[in-house]
């Protein structure tokens, strides 16, 4: 029932033609082999073979082929999982009839789309990443570790920064601790990587 319905849709739709459907991910894969269609729209949950196996065994056979994954699931893992088996598209089953239009055309003109939810998480697992791999270091502590670097010491660098030598050890002890560094040598090497000193 879920097939015809979503067939009829498409096919009402001008220019579009279904010239294929399955019952499970084993039949998707050959009827896909077969048929060579421009676009696939593939549930993760099928029976025999799950929609994830189904689409790398298409994508393996067939890499031109847009792969469009429509779906009730919408966890991190699973879009992750399916963006890494080939589908260019993800999309909720809860989005409506309108999503579906726009996800099928952009697909066809070979243009990824994701349903608004899951770019909204695709963008907050990335600025968690990012900010995962960011500089731990304060300001403070990367100026400090900037002028050790070039080669002052601490007196100096405290001169320069209008703080006390104390201070300037304190930033620099913090800084080693929060790098996981146990010499100058390593702290020099750092700043030289990140770009905060030039070799």
């Amino acid at each position: 029932m879920v097939r015809i319905g979503l067939r009829s849709f498409l096919e009402a739709r001008p220019k579009w033609r279904v010239i294929g459907e399955a019952a499970d991910g084993r039949d998707a894969v050959n009827e896909a082999i077969r048929l060579k269609p421009d676009l696939v729209v593939i549930d993760p949950a099928l029976p025999v073979l799950n929609g994830l196996d189904a689409t790398r065994a298409i994508r393996s056979h067939l890499p031109g082929v847009q792969i469009l994954f429509f779906t009730t699931y919408d966890d991190d893992q699973m879009l992750r999982d399916a963006v890494v088996a080939g589908a260019r598209g993800y999309l909720l089953k809860s989005d409506g009839k309108q999503a579906l239009y726009m996800a099928v055309e952009a697909l066809i003109e070979e243009r990824p789309y994701f349903a608004a939810l899951v770019l909204q998480r695709m963008l907050d697992s990335y600025l968690s990443n990012e900010k995962a791999d960011s500089d731990p270091l304060t300001s403070r502590e990367r100026r400090v570790v900037q002028l050790i670097a070039e080669g002052k010491a601490n007196r100096e660098a405290a001169k320069i920064l209008n703080k006390s030598v104390k201070a300037v050890e304190a930033n620099r002890a913090t800084a080693m601790d929060k790098l996981g560094l146990s010499s100058m040598a390593d702290l020099v090497r750092y700043a030289v990587r990140t770009k905060l000193a030039e070799a």
